[in-house]
């Protein structure tokens, strides 16, 4: 018998909030592989960042699917926002801190062993390119040290209605198809080489994502959403890695002006 699982208020007002969202857009969805979502235990869904909105996008899927809670691990800044930050924190997601991760680290693997399904995103930041970019080993180890299987997510479509360096119209998100194929859980063994496992998870994530665009009832050929090698205009990882490093640099001198100034005024 599956023990019940406790009322989560602010979890489900949540829910209801992205489905009314979801449903006002029209979007329509289709999924694969939902077999591989567990019923009950731990796992750590490693999934495809091409977009903003793919953490709601698959709670959303999962939540229709089997009830299940997703919990995810996001920059501090997110939880820094108050209102964003207090729904965060409703909905037990998991604050990380780039400067000290060790302790968003710890909590995951103990929501893990208690039972959670934990979101990472391990290209650890939106690809511009709408290509899997190189993985962070932290979904990897995770599950090691956490004794939970990996569970590769591929979301195609998400990047349509809200993404990186793109402004997109409102009623070009309407109707929109968005699609999710749920991979085969990757068991990983303490003693087994994260960089070889990590590798193969990408791998996985790659296969997903190219079978979702194969079978995607949109063409994108000339759509700024499609990557190049597939006909689309989106930029060139390299582009988008250029794009990002300019980004970075950009960010890290407006903290250093900034607290410059807040010297000066003392």
């Amino acid at each position: 018998m599956t023990r019940r699982r406790p009322a989560e208020p602010v979890y489900t007002a949540a829910i209801g909030i992205g489905r009314s969202v979801f449903a006002a857009l029209r979007v329509k969805h289709r999924a694969t592989g939902l077999e591989n979502i567990p019923s009950t235990g731990g796992a750590v869904f490693a999934m495809t960042h091409f977009g903003y909105l793919e953490f709601a996008l698959v709670e959303w899927q999962t939540w229709l699917h089997n009830r299940r809670r997703v919990r995810f691990m996001a920059t501090k800044r997110a939880f820094d926002k108050p209102v964003v930050g207090a729904l965060m924190r409703g909905m037990k997601h998991i604050s990380v801190d780039m400067s000290a991760g060790g302790e968003a680290y710890a909590q995951a693997v103990e929501a893990l062993r208690r039972g959670e399904i934990i979101g990472v995103f391990p290209e650890a930041g939106v690809s511009a390119s709408f290509t899997v970019r190189e993985l962070k080993s932290g979904a990897v180890r995770l599950a090691a040290e956490a004794g939970v299987p990996v569970i590769p997510v591929a979301v195609w479509g998400g990047q349509r209605l809200l993404t990186k360096n793109r402004k997109i119209r409102m009623r070009d998100r309407v109707g929109v198809p968005v699609d999710f194929a749920f991979g085969t859980p990757i068991e990983v063994r303490p003693d087994d080489s994260v960089p070889e496992r990590t590798a193969e998870l990408r791998t996985q994530l790659q296969e997903l994502t190219a079978g979702l665009q194969a079978a995607y009832p949109v063409d994108g050929t000339g759509q700024w959403w499609q990557p190049r090698d597939l006909g689309g205009t989106a930029p060139t990882v390299q582009e988008a890695a250029d794009a990002d490093a300019a980004r970075a640099l950009r960010r890290a001198q407006a903290a250093a002006d900034s607290a410059a100034g807040n010297r000066t005024s003392r």
